[in-house]
């Protein structure tokens, strides 16, 4: 589940394995070896690798689906507009 999700988000960003690769400071060869469930990433690059997705550590691994938004660097308030942009467009599509 590991490899097929660090695979599917590294296509939703456009990203071959090579920039992906530069992006975490590691070669080729260890994405590749991701992707294709020879290797598991250490723990620290697993957050590594979670954090560039913007994905929890849990997701990553298949125990959950949710996707994080970092807010940090953003003031109070632009954080709560865009807790309010959320909130917004789950009732647009009839979630809560």
């Amino acid at each position: 589940m590991l490899n097929e999700n660090i695979r599917e988000l590294r296509k939703l960003r456009h990203l071959s394995q090579v920039e992906l690769a530069e992006c975490l400071h590691v070669s080729k060869q260890c994405v590749s070896n991701w992707e294709n469930d020879n290797i598991l990433p250490s723990v620290e690059m697993l957050v590594k690798v979670a954090n560039f997705f913007g994905v929890t550590t849990d997701a990553l691994l298949g125990l959950e689906d949710r996707t994080t938004v970092c807010v940090e660097g953003l003031t109070d308030t632009q954080t709560e507009h865009i807790k309010q942009l959320i909130a917004d467009l789950r009732e647009a599509n009839g979630a809560r």
